[in-house]
This record gives C-alpha cells, sequence and structure tokens, in this order.
C-alpha cells in the first residue's frame, strides 16, 4: 500500500509542480478541468495556478501516509494510511473546487442573445425578444 502512495504522491507531485510554473497542458486526464476551465488555454493555466498548492498540499499528504504505513505496524499503520489518503483525496478536491470558481469568474460566460435581460419577468422575456 505504500509504494501505491508513494506512487500517487509522485503522480500529484508532478501535475502540481507543472500547474504551478504554468506548464500543465491543456488535456482530459490532469487538472482542473471544468466547462469554464477547458474554455482556453489561458483559463485552464490559471485555475490550475489556483488549484496548485493544494495538489502540492495533497502530494505531501500522499508521502506522509506512505512513509507512515511503512513506519507504523498494525493497526495504527491502516488508520494512518487512510487518514492521510483521504485528507489528500479532500485537500485535492477543495483545491479544484477554487480553481474551477476562479475559472468561471475569470471570464463570463458569452451571452446567447435576447434582448439583453432588460425586463423584470422571466415571463415577460419573450415579449422582449425580436420578432
Amino acid at each position: 500500500m505504500s509504494i501505491l502512495l508513494f506512487v500517487l504522491a509522485l503522480v500529484v507531485g508532478s501535475v502540481a509542480a507543472m500547474s504551478l510554473t504554468g506548464k500543465l497542458p491543456r488535456n482530459r486526464w490532469a487538472g482542473v478541468r471544468t466547462a469554464e476551465s477547458m474554455r482556453d488555454d489561458e483559463t485552464f493555466t490559471m485555475a490550475n495556478k489556483v488549484a496548485g498548492p493544494t495538489n502540492a498540499a495533497a502530494a505531501l499528504l500522499l508521502l506522509v501516509g506512505g512513509a507512515a504505513g511503512l513506519m507504523l505496524t498494525g493497526v495504527f499503520s491502516v488508520v494512518a494510511v487512510v487518514v492521510c489518503l483521504v485528507a489528500a483525496f479532500v485537500t485535492a478536491g477543495i483545491g479544484g473546487s477554487i480553481g474551477a470558481r476562479a475559472a468561471a469568474a475569470a471570464k463570463p460566460a458569452e451571452e446567447a442573445g435576447g434582448c439583453g435581460h432588460s425586463c423584470i419577468s422571466c415571463s415577460l422575456k419573450d415579449a422582449c425578444a425580436p420578432s
């Protein structure tokens, strides 16, 4: 189990390092991949730079869990590994959420037309639309 945690730490740490330096290319496997962050390369890079520190913390937690699995014995080893694994997933998830929010705030979505939302009531929107 410790070897698996060390490998995961290496992968997550590599993604974190590439995210923090802005060298993580837009892809379908690693990084913050929401509709907003995948809009363009600039937004993807910014969202992953925001999420990078928490990904680095998640990699550190995975390293600690792997080391605890090797150093501790019995129930303490299992508990330490599980706690570190859960903490790493939560930390990475929080970072991804923050990165996704940053990407959503970076560029608002383009309006699809209509009357510009000048009507107060949604029921009047069709009356405002051009013929």
